[in-house]
């Protein structure tokens, strides 16, 4: 099995401040764990791209993509070196560039695995994506990423139906909003409540399974709410590619989150998303990097992950 790591140097460069948790530390973090895993040699590494601009729109308004470009075109003009999106969301000189590799990776990415060059992928780059609504960043998010990439395979590469599963402690209300209604695509997710970003929990939305859960859900919990409400409604929906935002700030020792995971359980949800791809999909994943701020427990949880991923014991 071929797993591909999409990544660029560019990720690094985008940052909000030297305080800000959402840091080119989270990457770093990820890259000496993967090495230290000795795993690194048996995953193919490879450049992410800049995403083309359409491909963004098909998730964003213009007035988005606009704020955002327009403004990290100021600080490169006129100087200083941070302009708030919202209170915990900024972008400085090379905020653009990281936000066009972060969503090139995942549609990149979407292109190989459908086109049979890989198994699966993972994106270790930043930005963020799931907070991202269409209308504007949030939440430490510029570009909905997985967004982009899952629009990508129904509009341009043809795919019927596809699957957005969430494990981050946050909401991904971005993504939610996204593709409310849409019944091409079923997201999955259980996230904490009440929690940011705060959002309504919706109802009775057929291709919507956000699960709310309280703070100090232990992974156990979880996984008995991936077997008895995740899995049954994927295998409905029959996906033919699956779409992953990997949030690891569930983890026990994440301070952004009060929830129980460990690395088992990450290993453990991503084989249970892997039969779901396995039955339906060809084995289709591409899974994108979200929240996780604990350097030490991302770094764990990331191999945990990938490991899965790539079939290593």
């Amino acid at each position: 099995m071929t797993t591909a790591i999409y990544s660029h140097p560019d990720c690094k460069r985008h940052e909000m401040g030297h305080w800000h948790p959402e840091s080119p530390a989270r990457l770093q973090a990820i890259e000496d764990q993967l090495i230290a895993s000795r795993i690194d040699s048996l995953l193919e590494y490879r450049e992410a791209p800049e995403v083309d601009v359409a491909a963004i729109r098909r998730v964003h308004t213009q007035t988005a993509v606009e704020r955002i470009r327009n403004n990290v075109q100021s600080l490169l003009i006129a100087g200083g070196d941070y302009y708030p999106l919202d209170a915990d969301t900024m972008v400085n000189k090379h905020s653009w560039n990281a936000a066009l590799r972060a969503a090139g990776a995942a549609v990149a990415a979407t292109d190989a695995v459908i086109d049979g060059e890989v198994e699966n992928a993972f994106c270790a780059v930043r930005p963020p994506g799931h907070h991202a609504r269409p209308s504007e960043a949030m939440g430490f998010c510029l570009f909905g990423n997985v967004a982009i990439a899952a629009k990508h395979a129904l509009e341009v590469r043809g795919l019927q139906r596809v699957a957005i599963v969430d494990f981050d402690v946050h909401h991904g209300n971005g993504t939610e909003e996204a593709f409310l209604d849409d019944p091409r695509v079923l997201m999955v997710s259980f996230f904490q409540h009440p929690f940011y970003p705060y959002s309504a929990v919706l109802e009775d939305v057929p291709n919507m399974l956000n699960l709310p859960v309280p703070a100090y859900t232990r992974g156990n919990e979880i996984r008995q709410l991936v077997e008895e409400k995740w899995v049954p409604a994927l295998n409905a929906h029959r996906p033919e590619m699956v779409f992953i935002s990997a949030g690891f700030d569930a983890h026990r020792e994440d301070d952004l989150g009060q929830m129980g995971l460990v690395e088992a359980d990450y290993a453990w949800m991503t084989q249970r998303i892997m039969d779901v791809a396995n039955e339906h999909a060809q084995g289709r994943i591409v899974s994108c990097l979200e929240g996780g701020y604990n350097l030490s427990a991302l770094g764990r949880s990331v191999v945990a992950h990938v490991k899965a991923l790539a079939a290593i014991d």
